[in-house]
């Protein structure tokens, strides 16, 4: 059956057409042009973060985070197991060890007695991802790695418009970095963002972003850097996104209670763990997703065919625990990341879908939940 809801999409309701038809029709489509300046003061106007740098991902964002934070090879940074690899990668990529923390089973982030664990005497610093876009508990973090002499990166790049006690993620660290990809909040495709506290480092990230050239002296190359830059096109897409971003954030609001409120019955009874809430936490929504506690992989992953080929409903799994990845494993055991690794469920997000729409989702999930958990003979198929 063809795929009705996907797990998300890019909503483009704004300017993004015409600010990218005036880019394609000045010619300014590469790294120059007004809307990346333009892009650039909205991101830092909203997210209140001075000198914000966009990057062509949100990969690099995170490598010249890293690099911005003097980070060298012995050097040993704290991750959460339950993320997108990227996160671990950017670490790798100079010459550093990520360490693995493991992630509360309920708020699926990481917690200060999980940091502890891994803290070594090679730890450097600690890079918090604010999973699926509900933060982990930031504030507390940027105090246990102030006390012990380490800089804290912020992975915003699901939580762009999450709050905790009314603070934007992103400001509590010595840098963030934001993704743009087709499947966040907002999007330019392919895109990301960049903030670091430090003005010196900010401009040692701007230097190394644009091929490593002097910023006062043109083809003046004094370190090895990257082109790290987006382009002007992907920034008018970006600018026109911004200016919605109040409505895709009220948009997934909306999704998200309407998930509840339709799949709180099933939790009840049991058979699927929601979202956590958080006082003072304010979600941005990125994915709703739920906890399937009596469907393991094989039965989850059953669930997600069925749910694609007999209703057009596309899903998709939580994140492969990153140490138990092949460059990564070394045989740690991190009960909790592995549980919601294998029991985890991304369920349809994405600013348009109806409340039918998320009332059809949720009564073939909970028919697919039926058949697969409760009336199988053995209860649990994984």
């Amino acid at each position: 059956m063809p795929i009705r809801y996907p797990v998300s999409q890019p909503v483009l309701l704004g300017n993004e057409k015409s600010y990218a038809l005036d880019a394609i029709e000045t010619t300014w489509i590469s790294s120059n042009g007004p809307y990346i300046a333009r892009f650039e003061k909205a991101l830092s106007d909203y997210l209140g973060l001075d000198g914000c740098l966009v990057t062509n991902n949100g990969t690099t964002a995170l490598h010249l985070a890293c690099l911005a934070m003097s980070l060298k090879p012995g050097d040993e940074v704290i991750v959460p197991a339950l993320t997108y690899v990227a996160s671990a990668n950017a670490v790798s990529y100079c010459g550093a060890r990520p360490v693995f923390a493991d992630c509360d089973p309920d708020t699926w982030n990481l917690t200060l007695d999980s940091i502890s664990r891994a803290w070594t005497d090679r730890t450097v610093g600690v890079m918090a991802v604010h999973l699926y876009g509900l933060p982990s508990p930031v504030d507390r973090i940027a105090e246990l790695c102030s006390k012990r002499g380490a800089w804290l990166i912020e992975d915003c790049a699901e939580s762009f418009g999450a709050t905790v006690d009314g603070r934007q993620t992103g400001g509590f660290g010595d840098a963030a970095v934001f993704s743009f990809y087709g499947n966040k909040t907002i999007s330019t495709g392919e895109g990301g963002m960049l903030w670091v506290r430090d003005r010196q480092a900010r401009d040692h990230a701007r230097m190394l972003r644009g091929q490593g050239m002097d910023l006062n002296r043109r083809y003046w190359h004094p370190v090895i850097g990257y082109n790290y830059r987006m382009t002007n096109v992907a920034a008018a897409i970006g600018l026109g996104q911004i200016e919605m971003v109040d409505h895709h954030l009220a948009e997934r609001r909306r999704i998200a209670l309407r998930y509840r409120r339709r799949l709180e019955p099933l939790a009840a009874r049991g058979l699927l763990k929601l979202p956590a809430q958080i006082e003072g936490y304010v979600s941005t929504h990125w994915l709703f997703s739920v906890v399937l506690d009596h469907c393991g992989p094989e039965g989850r992953d059953h669930l997600m065919q069925r749910l694609a080929e007999n209703h057009g409903i596309e899903t998709r799994p939580f994140f492969v625990p990153m140490h138990r990845l092949p460059m990564y494993s070394e045989g740690q055991s991190l009960p909790n990341a592995e549980f919601l690794g294998a029991h985890g469920l991304n369920l349809p997000t994405y600013s348009g879908l109806s409340d039918d729409d998320i009332d059809e989702i949720c009564v073939a999930l909970e028919d697919a939940i039926e058949e697969i958990v409760i009336r199988s003979p053995s209860g649990d198929k994984g």
